[in-house]
This record gives C-alpha cells, structure tokens and sequence, in this order.
C-alpha cells in the first residue's frame, strides 16, 4: 500500500472532464447523463483500498441525504447526482468487474460505479488516490476537490464531514471554502 495524498491539478472552476465508461449494471454511463442537476460528485475509489473500505458508508450516507437513485433521470427538485469510478488495474488483487458487483452490492451503493480499465478518466480528473472525491455545480464546474471527512487516516474519528458541508453549501449557493482540501488514501494501482 502507498499512501497517497490527492493533488490539485484541476482548479477551481474547471470542466469536468468527460467520460463514458462501463458500469457493474451492465451499462455505459457517460458524464452528459450525470450532469444537468444542482450538482455531481465524482469519486476516484476501488475495492481493496483500507481508506475507501472505512469510508464508503459515509459516501452511501451522502448519496441517501442529497443524491438519487441511478436510474432516476433528471427532473426539477433533484439534487447531486453521483458516480464512482474504479481506475485501478482489474488484474490487481481484488478489483475487476465481478469484484466491483461484489463490493458495491455488500456495502449498499446505489449509485453508478463504473471501471476506467485504462486509467484515462483518473488522469484526465488528475486522481491519485482512492478515495479521491470531486465536487462539481449544475453546470459541471469544479466547486471542492478533497476529503470526504477530516479523519483521513482509517483509525481516525470523524469530527468534521467536509464533503457534507460542502454538499449544503453547494445547494445552498454557498462559496465552498477551501475549495481544495487533499484526501489521503492509497495509490491508484494504474494498469501497465
């Protein structure tokens, strides 16, 4: 494991990057179905990883305060759509399609989580870590890229949930402050 700390090669206000990639519902989901509601929240994440596994109840507890099922289309009064996406290598211990079936299904995520088998979304982003989490506004601009909560290593208790501020503020047309708050967790386990 390599611990890893998210960077900032996105800035403040930049378009999401876009991509169309296979989901464990047997789909291709682009970013043009995801964007158009008061938000979206992409999040860089994978099976094996210790700091997604101590996380992701967190991400499955913001995606039922503030998020939509997956096959909701987008109507007035939604909210933040969500994606995951797997950009780790399939042949890596652990990940892989069926693995994400498995994963998704026993931690009860609802949401798109879709594998970038060639890591071309994760750089495109500029994603180093899982988790690494984005947060984008109606018009897919960049509003917060960083943590999930202030407890960054698995063991820490949480204090602050940073991205559920940053969720409220977003909805409530709120200046999210920083708007670059690194993550921690480990090194996407890029193919090749």
């Amino acid at each position: 494991m390599v611990k890893t700390e998210s960077l900032m090669r996105l800035q403040k206000g930049d378009t999401a990057p876009d991509f169309t990639l296979p989901g464990i519902d047997g789909r291709a989901t682009s970013l043009n179905s995801l964007v158009g509601r008061d938000g979206l929240f992409v999040l860089f994440m994978c099976n094996h990883c210790p700091y997604v596994k101590v996380r992701i109840g967190e991400v499955v507890a913001l995606h039922k305060e503030f998020g939509l099922p997956a096959e909701a289309s987008a109507q007035a009064g939604e909210k933040i759509a969500f994606v995951g996406i797997n950009s780790s290598d399939p042949e890596y211990p652990g990940e892989g399609m069926e693995n994400m079936k498995a994963f998704a299904k026993e931690r009860g995520i609802a949401f798109p989580y879709l594998l970038d088998e060639d890591g071309s979304a994760a750089r495109a982003y500029g994603a180093t870590c899982t988790p690494d989490p984005f947060l984008f506004d109606r018009d897919g601009r960049l509003v917060f890229h960083g943590r999930i909560t202030d407890a960054l290593e698995p063991q820490e208790e949480v204090k602050e949930r940073t991205m559920r501020d940053s969720m409220q503020r977003l909805l409530a047309g709120e200046p999210i402050r920083p708007w670059f708050n690194p993550s921690l967790g480990c090194s996407i386990k890029f193919k090749g």
